[in-house]
Protein backbone atom coordinates (compact mmCIF):
# COMPACT_ATOMS: atom_id res chain seq x y z
CA UNK A 1 0.00 0.00 0.00
CA UNK A 2 1.50 3.49 -1.01
CA UNK A 3 0.58 4.89 2.46
CA UNK A 4 3.02 2.38 4.37
CA UNK A 5 5.72 3.85 2.58
CA UNK A 6 8.98 4.55 4.30
CA UNK A 7 10.38 7.31 3.29
CA UNK A 8 13.45 9.37 4.50
CA UNK A 9 14.30 12.61 4.21
CA UNK A 10 18.02 13.58 4.45
CA UNK A 11 18.34 17.31 5.73
CA UNK A 12 15.89 19.89 8.00
CA UNK A 13 16.35 22.71 5.89
CA UNK A 14 13.85 24.61 4.50
CA UNK A 15 12.94 21.66 1.43
CA UNK A 16 13.66 19.16 3.60
CA UNK A 17 10.77 20.37 6.02
CA UNK A 18 8.79 21.41 3.44
CA UNK A 19 8.51 18.33 2.19
CA UNK A 20 7.89 16.02 5.26
CA UNK A 21 4.77 18.75 5.72
CA UNK A 22 3.82 17.91 2.58
CA UNK A 23 3.34 14.59 2.38
CA UNK A 24 2.21 14.34 5.89
CA UNK A 25 -0.77 16.23 3.89
CA UNK A 26 -1.40 13.41 2.34
CA UNK A 27 -0.96 10.68 4.29
CA UNK A 28 2.33 9.65 3.74
CA UNK A 29 5.02 9.30 6.79
CA UNK A 30 8.40 10.60 6.34
CA UNK A 31 11.76 10.27 8.88
CA UNK A 32 13.79 13.70 8.86
CA UNK A 33 18.26 13.19 9.37
CA UNK A 34 19.64 16.24 9.57
CA UNK A 35 23.83 16.68 10.28
CA UNK A 36 23.67 19.67 12.67
CA UNK A 37 23.63 18.93 15.91
CA UNK A 38 20.76 21.13 16.82
CA UNK A 39 17.96 23.07 14.79
CA UNK A 40 18.43 26.80 15.62
CA UNK A 41 17.72 29.99 13.78
CA UNK A 42 20.39 30.72 11.48
CA UNK A 43 21.14 33.00 8.69
CA UNK A 44 19.76 36.13 7.57
CA UNK A 45 16.70 37.12 5.56
CA UNK A 46 15.18 35.74 2.43
CA UNK A 47 11.89 36.89 0.36
CA UNK A 48 9.37 34.56 -0.33
CA UNK A 49 6.94 35.51 -3.81
CA UNK A 50 3.62 34.58 -3.94
CA UNK A 51 4.35 31.42 -5.59
CA UNK A 52 5.34 29.60 -2.61
CA UNK A 53 3.29 31.67 -0.09
CA UNK A 54 0.88 29.86 -1.86
CA UNK A 55 2.17 26.47 -0.93
CA UNK A 56 2.55 27.73 2.22
CA UNK A 57 -0.87 28.82 3.04
CA UNK A 58 -2.27 25.49 1.68
CA UNK A 59 -0.48 23.85 4.80
CA UNK A 60 -2.17 26.12 6.82
CA UNK A 61 1.12 28.24 7.64
CA UNK A 62 0.14 31.97 6.18
CA UNK A 63 -0.95 32.80 9.61
CA UNK A 64 2.19 32.48 11.27
CA UNK A 65 4.73 33.72 8.27
CA UNK A 66 2.43 36.94 9.26
CA UNK A 67 3.55 37.11 12.70
CA UNK A 68 7.44 36.96 12.18
CA UNK A 69 7.70 38.39 8.98
CA UNK A 70 6.64 41.77 7.10
CA UNK A 71 4.46 41.58 4.16
CA UNK A 72 6.35 43.35 0.78
CA UNK A 73 3.95 45.20 -1.03
CA UNK A 74 6.60 47.71 -3.70
CA UNK A 75 9.78 47.15 -4.80
CA UNK A 76 11.94 49.71 -5.71
CA UNK A 77 14.70 49.99 -8.00
CA UNK A 78 17.77 53.09 -7.76
CA UNK A 79 20.88 54.21 -9.10
CA UNK A 80 23.89 54.31 -6.59
CA UNK A 81 23.33 58.26 -6.83
CA UNK A 82 19.44 57.80 -5.45
CA UNK A 83 17.55 58.42 -8.75
CA UNK A 84 14.69 55.99 -8.87
CA UNK A 85 14.44 53.76 -12.11
CA UNK A 86 11.18 51.84 -11.68
CA UNK A 87 8.54 51.31 -8.48
CA UNK A 88 6.60 48.46 -8.95
CA UNK A 89 4.05 46.83 -6.16
CA UNK A 90 3.76 43.40 -5.11
CA UNK A 91 2.02 40.92 -3.57
CA UNK A 92 -1.38 41.67 -3.07
CA UNK A 93 -1.06 45.09 -3.68
CA UNK A 94 0.09 43.79 -7.41
CA UNK A 95 -2.98 41.38 -8.15
CA UNK A 96 -2.02 38.25 -6.54
CA UNK A 97 -3.86 36.12 -4.54
CA UNK A 98 -1.33 35.39 -2.02
CA UNK A 99 1.10 37.98 -0.52
CA UNK A 100 4.78 38.76 -0.70
CA UNK A 101 6.64 37.98 2.55
CA UNK A 102 10.54 38.82 4.08
CA UNK A 103 11.31 37.21 6.94
CA UNK A 104 14.30 35.54 8.77
CA UNK A 105 15.76 32.49 7.29
CA UNK A 106 16.32 31.11 10.75
CA UNK A 107 12.78 32.08 11.82
CA UNK A 108 11.30 30.74 9.00
CA UNK A 109 12.82 27.53 9.37
CA UNK A 110 11.85 27.39 13.10
CA UNK A 111 8.31 27.64 11.79
CA UNK A 112 8.86 25.06 9.72
CA UNK A 113 10.50 22.97 12.38
CA UNK A 114 7.78 23.12 14.78
CA UNK A 115 5.07 22.25 12.58
CA UNK A 116 6.74 19.12 11.56
CA UNK A 117 7.13 18.46 15.19
CA UNK A 118 3.79 19.05 16.23
CA UNK A 119 2.02 16.99 13.09
CA UNK A 120 4.59 14.39 12.63
CA UNK A 121 5.52 13.81 15.98
CA UNK A 122 8.34 15.17 18.26
CA UNK A 123 10.55 12.00 17.53
CA UNK A 124 10.66 12.41 13.28
CA UNK A 125 13.62 14.54 13.17
CA UNK A 126 17.39 13.25 14.15
CA UNK A 127 20.00 15.78 14.41
CA UNK A 128 23.61 14.81 14.50
CA UNK A 129 22.87 12.36 11.62
CA UNK A 130 25.50 13.22 8.65
CA UNK A 131 24.48 11.06 5.46
CA UNK A 132 28.07 9.35 4.41
CA UNK A 133 27.18 7.00 1.90
CA UNK A 134 23.94 4.96 0.37
CA UNK A 135 23.12 1.89 -1.69
CA UNK A 136 19.83 0.15 -3.03
CA UNK A 137 18.20 -2.61 -4.57
CA UNK A 138 14.93 -3.50 -6.25
CA UNK A 139 12.92 -3.00 -2.74
CA UNK A 140 14.92 -0.64 -0.74
CA UNK A 141 17.46 2.11 0.42
CA UNK A 142 19.94 1.89 2.83
CA UNK A 143 21.57 5.19 3.78
CA UNK A 144 24.82 4.84 6.13
CA UNK A 145 25.20 7.93 8.67
CA UNK A 146 27.58 8.86 10.83
CA UNK A 147 27.61 11.05 14.10
CA UNK A 148 28.32 14.32 13.65
CA UNK A 149 29.55 15.18 17.05
CA UNK A 150 32.09 12.32 17.31
CA UNK A 151 32.37 10.63 13.48
CA UNK A 152 31.31 7.22 14.81
CA UNK A 153 29.31 4.83 12.66
CA UNK A 154 25.70 4.82 13.12
CA UNK A 155 23.44 2.49 12.39
CA UNK A 156 22.32 1.91 8.72
CA UNK A 157 19.08 3.27 7.89
CA UNK A 158 16.59 1.04 5.23
CA UNK A 159 13.60 3.36 3.39
CA UNK A 160 11.08 2.71 0.09
CA UNK A 161 12.34 6.12 -1.01
CA UNK A 162 15.22 8.15 -0.08
CA UNK A 163 14.80 12.21 -0.18
CA UNK A 164 18.27 13.63 -0.82
CA UNK A 165 17.49 17.77 0.47
CA UNK A 166 20.70 18.02 1.89
CA UNK A 167 22.11 21.36 0.06
CA UNK A 168 24.16 22.31 -2.27
CA UNK A 169 27.04 20.62 -0.86
CA UNK A 170 25.29 17.26 -0.90
CA UNK A 171 26.90 13.91 0.21
CA UNK A 172 23.98 12.36 -2.23
CA UNK A 173 24.15 14.27 -5.16
CA UNK A 174 27.95 13.90 -5.00
CA UNK A 175 27.58 9.95 -5.42
CA UNK A 176 26.00 10.27 -8.82
CA UNK A 177 27.51 13.23 -9.93
CA UNK A 178 31.19 12.50 -8.40
CA UNK A 179 32.94 14.54 -10.99
CA UNK A 180 31.69 17.70 -10.45
CA UNK A 181 33.98 19.25 -7.82
CA UNK A 182 33.17 22.47 -5.83
CA UNK A 183 30.33 25.07 -6.40
CA UNK A 184 30.82 27.06 -9.15
CA UNK A 185 31.60 30.71 -8.36
CA UNK A 186 30.62 33.50 -10.03
CA UNK A 187 33.33 36.45 -8.95
CA UNK A 188 30.84 37.91 -7.27
CA UNK A 189 31.27 37.94 -3.08
CA UNK A 190 28.43 39.15 -0.71
CA UNK A 191 28.40 40.95 2.70
CA UNK A 192 24.93 40.45 4.56
CA UNK A 193 23.76 41.78 7.59
CA UNK A 194 20.73 42.81 9.81
CA UNK A 195 20.38 46.01 11.44
CA UNK A 196 18.22 47.63 13.57
CA UNK A 197 16.83 50.98 12.88
CA UNK A 198 13.60 53.02 11.80
CA UNK A 199 11.52 51.12 8.73
CA UNK A 200 12.38 53.54 5.58
CA UNK A 201 10.26 54.48 2.88
CA UNK A 202 6.74 52.57 3.23
CA UNK A 203 7.98 50.10 5.72
CA UNK A 204 7.23 47.04 3.33
CA UNK A 205 9.46 48.37 1.15
CA UNK A 206 12.27 46.13 -0.73
CA UNK A 207 15.11 48.10 -2.21
CA UNK A 208 17.40 47.18 -4.98
CA UNK A 209 20.05 49.71 -5.90
CA UNK A 210 23.16 50.38 -7.70
CA UNK A 211 25.22 47.93 -9.95
CA UNK A 212 27.76 45.32 -9.54
CA UNK A 213 30.81 46.56 -10.50
CA UNK A 214 30.07 49.66 -7.96
CA UNK A 215 28.79 48.18 -5.68
CA UNK A 216 24.86 46.79 -5.64
CA UNK A 217 22.69 46.65 -2.32
CA UNK A 218 19.23 45.28 -1.73
CA UNK A 219 17.47 46.26 1.38
CA UNK A 220 14.48 44.78 2.72
CA UNK A 221 12.93 44.82 6.07
CA UNK A 222 12.15 41.61 8.09
CA UNK A 223 10.05 42.47 11.58
CA UNK A 224 7.90 43.98 12.56
CA UNK A 225 8.22 47.11 14.66
CA UNK A 226 9.95 46.19 18.60
CA UNK A 227 9.26 47.90 21.73
CA UNK A 228 11.48 50.93 20.64
CA UNK A 229 10.10 51.82 17.01
CA UNK A 230 13.12 49.76 15.15
CA UNK A 231 12.42 46.84 12.51
CA UNK A 232 15.21 44.31 11.73
CA UNK A 233 16.39 45.26 8.09
CA UNK A 234 18.30 42.78 6.13
CA UNK A 235 20.78 43.95 3.62
CA UNK A 236 23.06 42.36 1.33
CA UNK A 237 25.74 44.50 -0.47
CA UNK A 238 27.19 42.82 -3.38
CA UNK A 239 30.55 43.30 -5.39
CA UNK A 240 32.19 41.91 -8.49
CA UNK A 241 35.96 43.07 -8.94
CA UNK A 242 38.38 40.52 -9.81
CA UNK A 243 40.39 41.70 -6.97
CA UNK A 244 38.15 40.02 -4.43
CA UNK A 245 38.25 35.75 -4.43
CA UNK A 246 35.87 33.11 -3.52
CA UNK A 247 36.34 33.12 0.12
CA UNK A 248 35.83 30.64 2.98
CA UNK A 249 32.09 29.86 3.39
CA UNK A 250 29.86 31.77 5.22
CA UNK A 251 32.62 33.52 7.25
CA UNK A 252 32.58 36.98 9.55
CA UNK A 253 32.72 40.03 7.33
CA UNK A 254 34.88 43.08 7.67
CA UNK A 255 33.33 46.51 6.72
CA UNK A 256 36.83 47.97 5.64
CA UNK A 257 36.36 45.38 2.56
CA UNK A 258 33.30 46.63 0.94
CA UNK A 259 31.46 49.54 2.93
CA UNK A 260 33.78 52.47 0.80
CA UNK A 261 31.80 51.19 -2.00
CA UNK A 262 28.75 52.75 -0.03
CA UNK A 263 30.20 56.04 1.43
CA UNK A 264 27.83 58.55 -0.50
CA UNK A 265 24.50 56.22 -0.45
CA UNK A 266 22.97 58.81 1.80
CA UNK A 267 19.35 59.33 0.49
CA UNK A 268 16.61 61.67 1.86
CA UNK A 269 14.80 57.41 2.74
CA UNK A 270 17.81 55.96 4.11
CA UNK A 271 21.34 56.18 5.25
CA UNK A 272 22.88 53.37 4.07
CA UNK A 273 26.59 53.81 5.67
CA UNK A 274 25.25 53.83 8.82
CA UNK A 275 23.03 51.04 8.61
CA UNK A 276 26.02 49.52 7.82
CA UNK A 277 28.56 51.16 10.73
CA UNK A 278 24.87 49.67 13.06
CA UNK A 279 24.79 45.96 11.74
CA UNK A 280 24.93 43.22 14.32
CA UNK A 281 26.92 40.90 12.56
CA UNK A 282 27.99 40.92 8.98
CA UNK A 283 29.01 37.77 7.23
CA UNK A 284 30.63 37.19 3.46
CA UNK A 285 29.59 34.52 1.21
CA UNK A 286 30.86 33.86 -2.21
CA UNK A 287 28.02 33.58 -5.28
CA UNK A 288 28.02 30.27 -5.83
CA UNK A 289 25.73 27.91 -7.93
CA UNK A 290 25.84 24.84 -10.00
CA UNK A 291 25.15 24.07 -13.61
CA UNK A 292 22.22 22.64 -13.93
CA UNK A 293 21.76 18.46 -14.80
CA UNK A 294 19.50 16.81 -16.49
CA UNK A 295 18.96 13.69 -13.59
CA UNK A 296 17.66 13.64 -10.21
CA UNK A 297 16.03 10.69 -9.64
CA UNK A 298 18.49 7.59 -9.33
CA UNK A 299 15.51 4.50 -9.08
CA UNK A 300 14.50 4.97 -5.10
CA UNK A 301 16.58 7.76 -4.41
CA UNK A 302 15.79 11.82 -5.73
CA UNK A 303 17.10 15.22 -5.10
CA UNK A 304 15.07 18.29 -3.98
CA UNK A 305 16.06 21.80 -3.54
CA UNK A 306 19.51 23.03 -3.45
CA UNK A 307 20.72 19.56 -3.36
CA UNK A 308 19.51 19.41 -7.20
CA UNK A 309 19.26 22.96 -8.06
CA UNK A 310 21.50 25.33 -6.24
CA UNK A 311 21.28 28.97 -8.21
CA UNK A 312 22.40 32.66 -7.09
CA UNK A 313 20.52 34.13 -4.21
CA UNK A 314 18.96 36.32 -7.27
CA UNK A 315 15.10 36.89 -7.37
CA UNK A 316 13.79 35.83 -4.25
CA UNK A 317 13.64 32.45 -5.55
CA UNK A 318 15.76 29.80 -3.99
CA UNK A 319 13.47 28.63 -0.91
CA UNK A 320 10.69 28.96 -3.03
CA UNK A 321 11.85 26.50 -5.63
CA UNK A 322 12.93 24.31 -2.80
CA UNK A 323 9.47 24.61 -1.62
CA UNK A 324 7.33 24.34 -4.97
CA UNK A 325 9.60 20.82 -5.56
CA UNK A 326 8.54 19.66 -1.97
CA UNK A 327 4.60 20.12 -3.25
CA UNK A 328 5.35 19.00 -6.96
CA UNK A 329 6.98 16.09 -4.91
CA UNK A 330 3.97 15.09 -2.75
CA UNK A 331 1.75 16.12 -5.90
CA UNK A 332 2.65 13.12 -7.70
CA UNK A 333 2.96 11.21 -4.95
CA UNK A 334 -0.61 11.65 -4.46
CA UNK A 335 -1.84 11.25 -7.89
CA UNK A 336 0.47 8.08 -9.41
CA UNK A 337 -0.38 4.62 -7.82
CA UNK A 338 3.59 3.62 -8.30
CA UNK A 339 6.07 5.80 -6.02
CA UNK A 340 9.07 5.57 -8.57
CA UNK A 341 6.67 6.92 -11.92
CA UNK A 342 6.17 9.74 -8.78
CA UNK A 343 9.68 10.74 -8.68
CA UNK A 344 10.31 10.30 -12.53
CA UNK A 345 7.22 12.78 -13.02
CA UNK A 346 8.29 14.98 -10.53
CA UNK A 347 12.16 15.53 -11.83
CA UNK A 348 10.38 15.87 -15.33
CA UNK A 349 8.20 18.61 -14.29
CA UNK A 350 10.46 20.24 -12.07
CA UNK A 351 13.98 20.24 -13.91
CA UNK A 352 13.29 22.52 -16.91
CA UNK A 353 11.62 25.33 -14.89
CA UNK A 354 14.68 25.27 -12.07
CA UNK A 355 17.21 25.25 -14.99
CA UNK A 356 15.89 28.04 -16.46
CA UNK A 357 16.03 29.91 -13.11
CA UNK A 358 19.46 28.89 -12.58
CA UNK A 359 20.17 30.47 -15.85
CA UNK A 360 18.37 33.75 -15.79
CA UNK A 361 20.00 34.29 -12.18
CA UNK A 362 23.30 34.31 -13.86
CA UNK A 363 22.24 37.49 -15.99
CA UNK A 364 18.89 37.45 -16.65
CA UNK A 365 16.72 38.29 -13.52
CA UNK A 366 15.29 41.23 -12.22
CA UNK A 367 18.52 42.87 -10.74
CA UNK A 368 19.91 42.90 -14.50
CA UNK A 369 17.96 46.23 -14.98
CA UNK A 370 20.52 47.60 -12.49
CA UNK A 371 23.20 46.97 -14.84
CA UNK A 372 21.90 47.89 -18.02
CA UNK A 373 21.17 51.47 -16.38
CA UNK A 374 24.57 51.60 -14.82
CA UNK A 375 26.22 50.63 -18.53
CA UNK A 376 24.68 53.22 -20.27
CA UNK A 377 24.55 55.98 -17.60
CA UNK A 378 28.08 55.17 -15.03
CA UNK A 379 27.24 59.18 -13.95
CA UNK A 380 24.03 60.69 -13.09
CA UNK A 381 21.46 61.36 -15.08
CA UNK A 382 17.94 63.35 -14.45
CA UNK A 383 15.37 61.40 -16.25
CA UNK A 384 15.41 57.51 -16.25
CA UNK A 385 13.93 57.24 -19.58
CA UNK A 386 16.42 59.28 -21.28
CA UNK A 387 18.53 56.17 -21.44
CA UNK A 388 15.72 53.04 -20.71
CA UNK A 389 12.32 53.19 -21.87
CA UNK A 390 9.44 52.25 -19.98
CA UNK A 391 8.40 49.23 -22.12
CA UNK A 392 12.36 47.71 -21.24
CA UNK A 393 11.95 47.46 -17.73
CA UNK A 394 8.80 46.02 -17.89
CA UNK A 395 9.84 43.01 -20.09
CA UNK A 396 12.92 42.57 -18.30
CA UNK A 397 10.53 41.85 -14.55
CA UNK A 398 7.91 39.77 -16.59
CA UNK A 399 10.30 37.81 -18.42
CA UNK A 400 11.90 36.68 -14.81
CA UNK A 401 7.89 36.01 -13.54
CA UNK A 402 7.18 33.76 -16.23
CA UNK A 403 10.75 31.94 -16.22
CA UNK A 404 10.61 31.10 -12.55
CA UNK A 405 6.44 30.50 -12.32
CA UNK A 406 4.81 33.40 -10.12
CA UNK A 407 3.65 35.56 -13.55
CA UNK A 408 0.34 36.80 -11.90
CA UNK A 409 -2.39 35.48 -14.79
CA UNK A 410 -0.82 31.99 -14.44
CA UNK A 411 -0.11 31.69 -10.54
CA UNK A 412 -3.81 32.66 -9.57
CA UNK A 413 -5.63 30.75 -12.34
CA UNK A 414 -3.53 27.35 -12.26
CA UNK A 415 -5.03 24.26 -9.96
CA UNK A 416 -3.20 23.83 -6.39
CA UNK A 417 -0.21 21.46 -6.71
CA UNK A 418 -1.34 19.52 -4.42
CA UNK A 419 -4.93 18.22 -4.60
Amino acid sequence: MKNSLDILIIGAGIGGLTTALSLHEIGLKSRIFEQAKEIRPLGVGINLLPHSIRELTELGLQKNLRGIGVEIDELRFYTQYGLEIQRESRGIKAGYKWPQFSIHRGELQMLLYKAVQQRLGSDCIRTAQTAVDLTQNNDKVSVSFKDSNTGQNLTTQEADIVIAADGIHSTIRKKYYPEEGKPIYGGINLWRGITWQESFLSGQTMILAGALKTGKMVIYPISQPNKEGKTLINWVAEVKTDSYKNNEWNRSGRMEDFAHLYAGWQFDWLNVPLMIENAEQIFEYPMVDRDPINCWNFGRVVLLGDSAHPMYSIGANGAGQAILDARTLAGFLKSLDNPLDALKAYEANRIPTTSAVVEANRGDGPDHLLEIVAERAPEPVDDIHSIITQKEIDDIGSKYKKITGYDRETLNNRDSIVI
